[in-house]
């Protein structure tokens, strides 16, 4: 056993999930730039505040979808809560279902990630809206109000669009990387 400074025999579980430790590290080491640039480009934000957003966006999302994941675990079914455990925290496919389950589970995180983070991009620039911008669109009435719901309305879409084509290029990469090495290792 190694004995690290204030750690005494300090030994590493056999159920420590390393893998997917690392694949966390991998993904965020994508999909922040990558989304970050995503927020440049279409939102017109400068770099130091896309960098901003797309590291809290990824983290928080990051954190809640684990908080989900440990909620929904203990109830799932034992054969799909077991396949899902080993394939996460042990590398090592289940049984027959596994793909379909892997499939499944994949498709829920896409989307579920995505709707996680366009309300957290949202939310953050809600939050982060100086005083005297709330009382000013307070005041503005008539044709102005109409003009500017429609110019809050393509903006929800702009920042929608946004979050969407953020996400699917950083899934696609990630993806891809997987891919290629997993092909790799055969």
């Amino acid at each position: 056993m190694l004995d690290f400074v204030g750690f005494p025999f300090f030994d590493v579980s056999p159920v420590f999930p390393l893998g997917a430790i690392l694949f966390n590290f991998l993904f965020f080491t994508l999909a922040i730039p990558i989304e970050a640039y995503i927020l440049t480009n279409r939102l017109k934000f400068d770099k130091r505040t896309s960098i901003f957003y797309s590291i809290a966006i990824n983290l928080f999302s990051g954190a809640i979808g684990w908080f989900v994941f440990f909620l929904i675990e203990p109830i799932l079914p034992p054969e799909i809560r077991s396949e899902i455990v080993s394939y996460f925290f042990f590398n090592r496919p289940g049984g027959n279902t596994s793909l379909l389950i892997l499939m499944m589970t994949a498709f829920i995180i896409f989307f579920s990630t995505f709707l996680v983070k366009f309300f957290l991009l949202k939310m953050a620039l809600m939050s982060l809206r100086e005083p005297g911008q709330v009382k000013q669109e307070a005041q503005i009435i008539g044709r102005k109000t109409s003009r500017r719901l429609g110019r809050m309305k393509l903006q929800n879409t702009s920042i929608l669009t946004t979050v969407l084509i953020g996400n699917s290029l950083s899934y696609t990469a990630i993806t891809i990387i997987i891919l290629v090495i997993t092909t790799l290792q055969k």
